[in-house]
């Protein structure tokens, strides 16, 4: 059988991590490592984690880093692990009791699928809404990974706060440094996914591979998803979708995106259209602020792409 490590990056929530590390040690099948990685200002977490100790078979140990932000959390967390399979979870998630036992299952049954993922259940946000972990022809991405229901299936994109992938390919990738932001680094996801797709592994989506994801608040700047709106970290999240889809796709397709992003856009990173209508529907954040902090995005991504080198990332085919 498979080996399964589980890096957890965590910042100031230690009783969210605990919560967590609670829900790993009662796995119906123990990973066989448990690493969580923590910076070094968070006493409160390296101390849980020397007094947890996990109630299972596998190992529990931290790992310090100095640098900030979730990329350099799982990368380091990444170069201590052994096992075959790194699955990957938020802090303030529970993953469900046989969570592992699906992972390798899942990884066992499909050699030529690179990861799988399944649903983080939230709170405040429930039913079925489709599709899910989707990129469409012209760029736009479709996540709704909290919401999917049915069977499961093969994806563009999967969430880190519920996901494993091979090791091996995990290594072959590595964790994009490129990203803007100084905590979540948000679409860090797309740089490890759309390379795999590329090379022609699939990606697998299923339901049953549940977490409970109980979103706790961010103690970095980039609120962005938590109940408050901040320029900042929005364009620096719009800034990195859009260099890592200007990377991924094709030329047809780029001037697609470009063309979606400037006359229609999304309903959190607007282009004409949908300023208009947040303009008058948005109840929430100044649909202007946002519109600005799009536009900011969207000029820095395009900016990035044309003048930085490209990131290179050769994988092995899928056998």
């Amino acid at each position: 059988m498979s080996t399964i490590a589980v890096v957890v990056p965590t910042y100031r929530r230690a009783d969210a991590l605990a919560r967590c590390l609670d829900a790993l040690a009662t796995q119906s099948r123990a990973p066989d490592e448990v690493i969580v990685v923590h910076r070094a200002e968070d006493r409160e977490a390296a101390a849980l984690v020397a007094t947890h100790g996990l109630r299972t078979r596998g190992t529990l140990r931290s790992v310090m880093v100095t640098t900030p932000g979730v990329v350099a959390a799982m990368q380091a967390g990444l170069d201590t692990v052994q096992s075959d399979i790194t699955a990957l979870t938020d802090d303030d998630c529970a993953p469900h009791p046989a969570w592992c036992a699906q992972i390798v299952a899942a990884l066992e049954a499909r050699p030529a699928c690179a990861g799988v993922g399944g649903r983080d259940w939230q709170p405040i946000e429930r039913g079925v809404r489709e599709p899910v972990g989707c990129l469409t022809w012209y760029g736009r991405v479709f996540g709704n990974h909290h919401l999917g229901g049915g069977p499961a299936r093969a994806v563009d994109i999967l969430k880190g706060a519920n996901a494993a992938f091979r090791t091996a390919l995990l290594r072959a990738i590595g964790f994009d440094h490129r990203l803007l932001g100084s905590g979540a680094q948000q679409h860090w996801e797309l740089a490890l996914c759309l390379p795999l797709r590329a090379a022609g592994w699939s990606l697998w989506y299923d339901p049953a591979i549940a977490v409970d994801h109980h979103i706790a608040p961010r103690h970095d700047a980039d609120t962005t998803h938590r109940g408050r709106f901040a320029e900042g970290p929005h364009a620096e999240a719009v800034s990195n979708e859009t260099r890592l889809l200007l990377e991924a796709l094709s030329p047809l397709r780029r001037v697609a995106f470009i063309l979606w992003c400037v006359l229609i856009g999304a309903g959190n990173a607007p282009g004409l259209v949908q300023r208009v209508r947040l303009a008058f529907l948005s109840r929430e954040a100044d649909p202007g602020a946002v519109w600005r902090a799009t536009w900011q995005g969207r000029r820095d991504g395009w900016r990035r792409w044309r003048n930085e080198p490209v990131r290179r990332v050769h994988l092995p085919a899928p056998r």
